[in-house]
């Protein structure tokens, strides 16, 4: 296998003097890239999670194509056009009921960034002196300041602190220990947070960390006691990925503001929308100016982006999509299974198409160079896998295989094989 390694290119999360070099990938198709040199590997973390029924779906490819064809970009303020039009009123009949406006963005990130502006907003436009966030332990939402913030404090914003505001946190619903997060959110919501956001069901970026809907439903109680705004960061849960369409819906709960993004446009090109409440929207309008909600970036609802969109939900209102969902949810547990009692392993955990399990090695945390090794071990073996750590996931798109499957978790067994024997 060929890497690049002399390139003028900077890529994200990486220490290059750790990893001098890249695979030059040239073709996409299903779950499989392929490399110049010819080498394939198969894609399991869904290519950080944005791919969802796999790359290059025709469907989503000819949207795109025809979308070129009349428009490609047009300011979106005073300004409009069918495509965003069209993706704001679907989104509003699949997403939980109540959320009734649409904001365009263009990552997870700025969906996120735009939901916190929205709270502060909200209650500044009201008159109400509420200011404080509220996030959870190990939550990741971001790389923006705001998004920072509200972000775990690790090694992935250390040297931003200085820029960063101050957030109330929650320790993570751990088993067991459930309460201890209801009773803190309690305190806080009672001495008058502005919001809190959660990322519902499972914290990705924070270690694939797993919690029962029960705890998110009765989160969203805490919250409108005390009417404090629940903001649910769907970015990576939404569009399949917890066995749902979206979390929320496992605990039949609406939240106040929602974020999606990865699998908006099934992967193909970047899109994020963040979509609220009437009273979110209705704080903002009046005949001042002023009051206004500021945001925006220049591709705010790219005409080809939101075609990718609606082509993508196109192919989630025919009920086979949801039948692989079932099935990959399915294949997912009974291979997660087998390591289910190997001391080689803890934490074996499932949620709807993912699987996440950390490897007993005596060195962890996401700066640790054992995640290197894991991940250079698994390139070799054709795989793209990406471990959090010593947390290896498995989170591929819904057109994988039983066989693709069975691969993935050989590779894996031969892993722990090799590095956990440091630890066992």
């Amino acid at each position: 296998m060929s890497l690049v390694t002399s390139s003028p290119v900077w890529r994200p999360f990486t220490q290059h003097a750790l990893q001098p070099g890249a695979y030059k990938i040239v073709h996409a198709e299903g779950a499989w890239l392929t490399a110049e040199d010819g080498t394939r590997f198969f894609d399991a973390i869904s290519s950080w999670w944005v791919i969802t029924h796999g790359h290059r779906r025709p469907e989503i490819m000819e949207a795109i194509r025809r979308q070129t064809e009349t428009l490609d970009q047009i300011i979106f303020a005073g300004f409009t056009h069918e495509p965003a039009e069209a993706l704001a009123r679907r989104l509003v009949e699949i997403t939980p009921p109540g959320l009734d406006h649409v904001f365009y963005s263009d990552s997870g990130s700025t969906s996120v960034e735009v939901a916190i502006k929205m709270a502060l907003g909200y209650w500044r436009n009201r008159g109400e002196p509420r200011t404080r966030v509220v996030a959870m332990e190990h939550s990741y939402h971001g790389d923006t300041v705001g998004t920072m913030s509200a972000g775990a404090r690790s090694v992935f914003n250390a040297p931003y602190e200085p820029l960063l505001f101050d957030v109330a946190r929650v320790p993570f619903p751990a088993p067991g220990a459930e309460q201890e997060t209801l009773d803190a959110l309690e305190s806080v919501c009672r001495a008058g947070a502005a919001a809190f956001i959660v990322e519902p069901l499972i914290l990705g970026a924070g270690g694939m960390l797993t919690y029962g809907a029960h705890v998110l439903a009765e989160m969203k109680r805490v919250c409108e006691t005390h009417g404090v705004l629940f903001i649910a960061d769907e970015v990576m849960t939404g569009f399949g990925r917890t066995g749902t369409l979206f979390a929320c819906e496992q605990a039949g709960i609406v939240p106040d503001i929602a974020c999606y993004s990865k699998g908006l446009t099934g992967g193909a090109v970047p899109l994020a929308v963040t979509l609220c409440r009437h009273e979110i929207f209705d704080a903002h309008y009046a005949p001042e100016r002023a009051r206004a909600f500021f945001h925006s970036s220049s591709f705010t609802a790219n005409p080809i982006g939101c075609a990718a969109a609606l082509a993508n939900l196109d192919i989630w209102a025919h009920a086979d999509a949801r039948a692989r969902i079932a099935a990959l949810a399915s294949m997912q547990a009974e291979r997660a299974a087998r390591f289910a009692g190997d001391r080689r392993f803890s934490a074996v955990r499932h949620l709807g198409t993912i699987v996440a399990l950390d490897l007993n090695a005596p060195v962890s945390g996401y700066a640790a160079t054992l995640s290197l090794d894991l991940m250079r071990f698994f390139n070799a073996r054709g795989l793209l896998l990406r471990p959090l750590g010593a947390t290896i996931y498995v989170l591929p798109p819904y057109c994988v295989t039983a066989g693709e499957l069975d691969a993935v978790y050989e590779a894996i067994g031969a892993a722990a094989d090799q590095f956990a024997s440091r630890a066992v």
